[in-house]
């Protein structure tokens, strides 16, 4: 029978010497293998875990219940965020009003990188948008996923060295395991008619494709926010506003020193 995984997490009370040991021999007597283990934000611990049965789980969380000097906050399958969680020791700070809005600062730019990666990883269509004021990481972030993922990234719109503006794609391409950048400033801003049939031929393959500014992008077009599957903020601190006052749509582009292409 193939091992099935779970995500524990639980609550520690009173960390006295031995607690982490009492529940390893635990997991061991119930025949369950700790794949990776890690302390979660403040006074919490989580682990991966492998077991033969679904029984073996439920007399797990008996007994784990029964134990004063913690409380099981979690014991389930496990989800991106709780993989995450072990690996990074903390959780991603999801919008409590809008469960696929994500919140990241520019420290936590290896967790971005991660989090990411792995939702380049699934297969399908997927939109992703990226907030965060210039020069925080956006589009480095992405390019680091994208190598993570092992994916291939074309710029369909950016201001990454030189403006690029695509009105056309070469036959390779057009390939679902190649990923789109598009920035939403240059493409509503700067683009015509050739880049937006682009932009939609694209949206119709069924690969990811990531909007920087997509409240810009959503703007003028026909998209909408209810579009994205996921929205990534990126600060550089908590308490940083993002906003787009800094964008002058006469001169947002007079300042660029390489000049840009379109082809």
């Amino acid at each position: 029978m193939e091992k099935k995984e779970w995500y524990l997490e639980y609550e520690i009370h009173i960390n006295r010497p031995g607690l982490l040991g009492d529940i390893a021999s635990l997991l061991g007597m119930l025949s369950i293998n700790i794949v990776t283990i890690n302390g979660v934000d403040d006074a919490r611990r989580g682990m991966l875990l492998l077991s033969d049965s679904n029984e073996q789980i439920v007399r797990l969380e008996s007994i784990l219940n029964t134990m004063d000097n913690i409380t099981v906050t979690k014991l389930r399958e496990p989800k991106l965020r709780d993989r995450l969680a072990v690996r990074h020791g903390r959780y991603i700070q999801r919008d409590a009003d809008d469960k696929k809005t994500f919140r990241f600062v520019r420290d936590e730019l290896g967790l971005l990188v991660d989090f990411l990666a792995e939702l380049f990883k699934q297969d399908g269509h997927k939109l992703i948008g990226i907030r965060g004021m210039p020069r925080v990481g956006k589009t480095e972030s992405i390019v680091a996923s994208s190598v993570c993922a092992n994916k291939r990234w074309l710029f369909v719109s950016s201001t990454l060295l030189k403006q690029t503006i695509r009105s056309q794609l070469i036959e390779d391409e057009y390939n679902v395991d190649n990923l789109f950048i598009i920035d939403g400033i240059v493409s509503t801003k700067r683009a015509n008619e050739k880049h937006w049939q682009l932009i939609r031929e694209i949206m119709r393959i069924s690969a990811v494709k990531v909007v920087e500014h997509p409240d810009i992008f959503v703007q003028n077009t026909e998209y909408k926010i209810d579009d994205f599957d996921y929205i990534i903020e990126l600060r550089n601190n908590e308490d940083e506003e993002i906003t787009y006052d800094v964008v002058q749509p006469n001169n947002m582009f007079d300042e660029n020193p390489f000049g840009g292409f379109d082809f």
